[in-house]
This record gives C-alpha cells, structure tokens and sequence, in this order.
C-alpha cells in the first residue's frame, strides 16, 4: 500500500523522466497537464501523474508501477492513459513511450488518415505513420488500436487526439516525437504549396541502402585522403 512506501524506487530514471517531461513543455509538445510520458526498468515502470503541469513536473512527482499495474513508488495516482503504457510495454519491445497533443501532429490527427512518406527521414519512424481510429481517451479500446497499431512502427497518431511515440530507450523515444512533430508541421506546409511529393516504395528502398552504405545517422573516425574518391572506387 502506498502508505506504507519509503523510499521510492529508480530515483534516476525519475529524475531523467522529469527533466524530459520539462524540456518537452518548453518546446511546445506537452502542453499544461495533456500528456504523458513513461520509461520501462526492468520489471517496473516510471510515468507521470494524472493532472500535473508537465512544465512543472519534478522526480518525486512520478509514480512507479509494476508491469501489471500496481503502484509501488509516488504519492499521486498515475495518468489516465496508464493501461495504453502498460499495454504496450507487456505487448511491443520498448523502452519508453511518450504521448503528446503536440499542435503540428494533433492537427495531423484531425484531418488524415495516414501520415504518408514524403522525406526519407520518416522511415526512423517505421515509414507511413498510421492514424488510430478514435476512441476516448483512457479506455481498453484505444489502448488496444494503439498498440496494434505501433506493430513495426515507431509512431501513430491518435484520431482527433495526439500522437505516440515509442522506442528502446526513453531518449529514443523523444528523439521519435520531436520527428513526428517535424514531419507533421512540414507536411501542413508542403499541403499549402501543393503537395507533398511523395516516395514511393522503390525511393525508400533507395534511401535505406544509401542509410546502410554510408552509416547514416552515426559517427565515424576521418578517413585520410579524399572520400569522394574513395567512394567511386
């Protein structure tokens, strides 16, 4: 029972929770109290409480839960959306997930059916990224739209709601709702010029081979002489 908790456990993963919770706020992607954002250890959970201010949030605010839902650490009750995270966590192979009502990705949400692929960045996401069907927030329905949804994806976007993100590590998963929030804010722009252009299935085949070839996305040593050269060898 919780009045019978001392100290509450994973104090760095809740400190790093926090401050993701903060830094997520500043940038406009959790608002006020909507959203939500956990991270999984081992066989327990940390994830923000229902109805704080996000912008506001520190360590010891967070809740701490098992995999089957039962609060061992925090003095608040957890969010709304709990049975989404715990449902993902019990059912993909991830290490956090954050949901937001992020403008650029809402506004997405309300009017598409899919994001479709128009930047070869969006294939970190998984390629197109799917539109849940609405159900209201917090029931066993979207919970399980969600997670069906998220089989092979990095992202979705709830109908009429948010958009969730998930991935290994909880910076992977921020580093997967800042892109959706890119993507979606230049999808909107590229509607107003006409488009978008989209890539079909062979360009992206393309970009992954070219990704693999060079080591996108990653650091290397300097190679001695000239590497435009070496590469048309």
């Amino acid at each position: 029972m919780l009045s019978a908790m001392t100290a509450t456990p994973l104090p760095d993963l809740r400190r790093e929770l926090a401050e993701i919770c903060r830094m997520l706020a500043a940038r406009g992607l959790l608002i006020g109290t909507a959203g939500n954002v956990s991270s999984r250890s081992g066989d327990h959970v940390v994830i923000t409480p229902t109805g704080a201010d996000l912008g506001d949030i520190e360590a010891d605010d967070l809740c701490v839960l098992t995999l089957d839902g039962t609060q061992v650490g925090g003095a608040l009750a957890p969010t709304s959306e709990l049975d989404l995270h715990l449902r993902c966590y019990r059912d993909l192979d991830i290490g956090a997930l954050v949901h937001t009502h992020a403008p650029k990705s809402t506004a997405v949400a309300c009017a598409e059916t899919v994001l479709p692929v128009f930047h070869y960045q969006q294939l970190l996401l998984g390629g197109d990224t799917p539109v849940v069907p609405f159900h209201p927030f917090g029931t066993p329905e979207l919970a399980e739209s969600t997670v069906r949804a998220l089989r092979g994806k990095q992202a979705a976007l709830l109908a009429n709601h948010g958009a969730v993100t998930i991935g290994a590590s909880l910076a992977k998963a921020v580093d997967n709702a800042l892109l959706l929030e890119w993507a979606c804010a230049v999808f909107l722009d590229a509607r107003i010029l006409g488009g978008p252009r989209l890539l079909d299935d062979e360009q992206q085949a393309a970009v992954i081979r070219a990704a693999l070839t060079r080591g996108y996305g990653t650091t290397r040593p300097a190679e001695t002489g000239n590497p435009v050269e070496q590469e048309q060898q």
